[in-house]
Order: C-alpha cells, then structure tokens, then sequence
C-alpha cells in the first residue's frame, strides 16, 4: 500500500534540475505539507502564512503539481522591518502526480494561510470490494 502511495503523489523539491534567474531578492521557502488520504481523494494541507487566494499559482504540467505563494508587501514601509522573528518570502513545493489522480477534478481552497488540495482518485484507482459468489 505504501508504494501505491508513493505513485500518486512523490515529492518534488523547489528548485528543479531546470536553472532559472530570479528578479526579486525575497529567499524561496518549502512550505511544510501534510498530505492525508482516504478512499475517495489525497488531500494536502501545505501552511502558507501570509498568502491569499491571489498570492497562489497552481500549475499542473506535464504530471507535475506546481505550487507558488508569492507574498506581496503591501507598501515599501513595510518591506523594510526594523526588527523580525518571521522570514518573509515566497513559497515553492511541487508534486509528480500519477494516473491514480483524476487531474480534472483538482481543487484549491485557502483559509488563513492553510491552502487545502484535493485530488481525488480517478475511478481505477479506487479500491473495490468483489462480492463472493457461492
């Protein structure tokens, strides 16, 4: 069962084999994720302090779930703080997703600073129960 598990969604880390240039000086964080699942759908819970729903960019290419929280100050008063405890900066994770997902039906909800994806199973992939016949 944990192989299968390991075929719907693998983890990817931010910052792929693919070099690209920067234009702002803000460091990229991997946001933690939790990732739970049920018969039905595979659900990730990945914290994103500070993000709306138009901070987030969800891009699914080529089998691969991109997620980018891009944190915008509001003035540049506050882009330059006198004292922090809290890093501000954007957040990238990305996911392979398998055939076991149905990608139509993906769907993103965010709700202070959680983001909720749900990505449910394509019919194959859900576990049937075969009646015994006598």
């Amino acid at each position: 069962m944990a192989k299968e598990k390991e075929k719907a969604v693998e983890k990817r880390e931010a910052g792929s084999s693919v070099q690209t240039e920067r234009t702002r000086d803000l460091p990229i964080f991997l946001p933690a994720t939790d990732i739970y699942e049920n018969k039905d759908s595979l659900t990730l819970l990945m914290d994103v302090p500070g993000a709306d729903k138009d901070m987030v960019n969800i891009n699914l290419e080529q089998g691969v779930l991109n997620v980018t929280v891009n944190l915008e100050c509001p003035s540049a008063e506050e882009c330059e703080p006198r004292y922090t405890e809290f890093r501000v900066g954007n957040y990238e994770r990305s996911f392979k997703i398998g055939e076991e997902i149905d990608q139509e039906k993906i769907e993103a909800r965010i709700n202070d600073g959680v983001l909720k994806l749900v990505l449910p199973k394509a019919e194959s992939a859900k576990p049937k129960s075969i009646p015994v016949k006598s």
